[in-house]
């Protein structure tokens, strides 16, 4: 049975956390941030989890990970 193969964009956008859990990055801080209030940039800043429901899919794209 060959190897499979790591999702490469998915990889450089996603973490595991120590407890098994995948962090990421939050969307929408690359342009129009005039029109964003300071309190939402910075939650922005702050990374999530993937939701549970996108959990499967992603540890698919990374079966070494």
């Amino acid at each position: 049975m060959p190897k499979m193969k790591t999702h490469k964009a998915t990889k450089k956008r996603v973490s595991f956390t120590g407890t098994g859990k995948i962090k990421r990055n939050r969307m929408n801080r690359r342009h129009l941030l005039n029109a964003k209030t300071a309190k939402r940039k910075a939650r922005l800043r702050r990374p999530t989890t993937v939701d549970k429901t996108m959990e499967a899919t992603v540890k698919k794209m990374l079966p070494y990970g």
